[in-house]
């Protein structure tokens, strides 16, 4: 899911990927054991999902406008083969990332688990500032993703104000998530299929035209295979410097990936499904990111991709679909939505996990007959509406510092889950543990928490270096030292650490 400023289907600015969740406070399942697969709910939560529901709320959180919309760009700074690349190493601390979250997630098998991974496995004040800037995250994401639906919704509904439709998608956007968890997580599953089957017919018509076969397009100019990656300037027309550049935002792209763990306390059998739907996930979403690229690079001129439509219209267009924008539209708003969509679960489960805690007002914990936080539920929808009115009223200052803290808080929240797996592993074999019985286990440990967080650190230290994402830096830090210092002043006399 990604924070984005407004967005028009035929003006392509980069926005940044989005993400989310929360936590809640119940017990490790085991210091010295691993989690029972069939431990009943210990939060009031329903366990009502399947690997399918997460596999595509996971697709949901990842797949928006900026790969419908703003690949093109990341193609143009990095050039055909350096965009892949970027990508590629993208994919490889997704992959990193949840190796360390499965394990956690089976170990702390409840609702918006990345609160309650930071608060036993580091420190409670590192679990209450990861909830807040991930609550934050995704809130400011809710606003963007109705504002951009709205304005693209105006290309069939001209004489309708923006305004409108934006109500309209909250309303319905809530409801799916008001019913039941199962019912949000049978409309993830529906919105991600349209999204996924947009991005499969692109690899596939686009990769066949790539072979000479296109015969609904009237021109036979088509590049063919790979010729648009040599290009006047080389491999990499804007040196390997655009490549490193666009990694950082790449990072942002994949986020939301991690919605798996904020629903591990709704999902039946965790230590069965939890692994089977990431690893599902990270093949997916490699196949799903790179092939899009790699067809969108090998189909446009890296300095004509991106400048005035979505690349996916472009493709699409080049090998004779009809009503090529029109569909692209459907899709994209459908991609908004989603994410929206996402956003949302996140956010309540988000404040339900904090106030389990007592870490923010009780009301908070209250939950309908179906198990569903309905009080958190509406203030995330009042938190998601507040960043919309902000980027109309003071898109250059409350909303700045908003998009710049959402931005942020992808990396530090991954870089959280990496600190707290390699904490938790050391904590639980120092009491007595067995790695071999544990029902998951990241593999090469400590190399791959080490790496994924080096990774993830590089990432923040090169934001300094982009001028267009430096902003994300000047908000973040301060956020989350206020965070901190907030949490002292509040909490800190009254709190135990609890090590996994």
């Amino acid at each position: 899911m990604e924070p984005s400023a407004p967005l028009q289907l035929d003006h392509l600015p980069d926005a940044p990927a989005s993400p989310g969740a929360p936590a809640s406070s119940t017990a490790p399942a085991s210091s010295t054991a691993p989690a029972s697969s069939t431990a009943p709910a210990e939060t009031g939560l329903r366990r009502t999902m399947g690997p399918r529901h997460l596999i595509m709320i996971a697709m949901g959180g990842v797949i928006g406008s900026g790969l419908f919309l703003s690949s093109g760009y990341t193609i143009s700074q990095a050039g055909p083969l350096g965009a892949v690349i970027a990508y590629l190493v993208g994919a490889f601390v997704v992959y990193l990332v949840m190796a360390c979250l499965g394990e956690l997630a089976i170990a702390y098998p409840v609702s918006g688990a990345f609160h309650i991974y930071a608060a036993r496995s580091i420190g409670p004040a590192t679990g209450f500032t990861t909830a807040w800037l991930y609550w934050l995250c995704w809130a400011v994401a809710i606003g963007s993703e109705f504002t951009a639906s709205g304005l693209l919704m105006q290309r069939w509904f001209p004489g309708v104000e923006v305004w409108v439709w934006c109500v309209v998608f909250a309303a319905v956007l809530f409801g799916f998530n008001a019913i039941s968890s199962r019912f949000f997580g049978e409309s993830e599953f529906w919105f991600s299929i349209v999204k996924v089957g947009a991005i499969i017919a692109l690899i596939v018509l686009g990769g066949a035209a790539l072979l000479g076969f296109q015969p609904l397009a009237d021109s036979g100019n088509h590049p063919f295979l790979f010729e648009n990656f040599n290009t006047s300037g080389g491999l990499f027309p804007n040196g390997f410097s655009g490549v490193l550049v666009t990694a950082l935002a790449v990072f942002y792209a994949f986020s939301g990936s991690e919605l798996i763990g904020v629903a591990a306390g709704e999902t039946t059998d965790p230590a069965r499904n939890i692994p089977k739907a990431m690893r599902s996930t990270v093949v997916r979403l490699l196949i799903f990111f790179v092939g899009a690229i790699a067809v969108i690079a090998a189909t446009v001129p890296f300095d004509q991709v991106g400048l005035d439509e979505s690349p996916f219209v472009t493709v699409f267009s080049s090998v004779g679909i009809p009503y090529a924008a029109d569909i692209m539209n459907f899709v994209i708003i459908t991609a908004l939505l989603s994410a929206g969509n996402s956003g949302l679960f996140s956010c309540a489960r988000m404040l339900y996990s904090l106030s389990d805690e007592g870490h923010a007002p009780k009301a908070l914990k209250r939950l309908t007959r179906r198990g569903i936080p309905l009080v958190a539920l509406s203030v995330s929808m009042l938190g998601g509406l507040a960043s919309l009115i902000s980027s109309v009223v003071a898109p250059e200052t409350v909303y700045l510092a908003l998009v710049s803290v959402a931005g942020f808080a992808v990396v530090g929240v991954w870089m959280s889950i990496t600190a707290s797996h390699f904490f938790h592993r050391r904590a639980f074999v120092r009491k007595g543990g067995q790695v071999a019985e544990l029902a998951y286990k990241a593999p090469f440990f400590p190399l791959v928490p080490i790496l994924a967080f080096t990774l993830c650190l590089i990432s923040l230290v090169g934001i300094a270096f982009d001028p267009n994402q430096v902003a994300a830096l000047y908000f973040g830090i301060p956020f989350v030292a206020a965070c901190y210092i907030y949490f002292h002043f509040r909490h800190g006399r009254h709190a135990v650490k609890q090590v996994a």
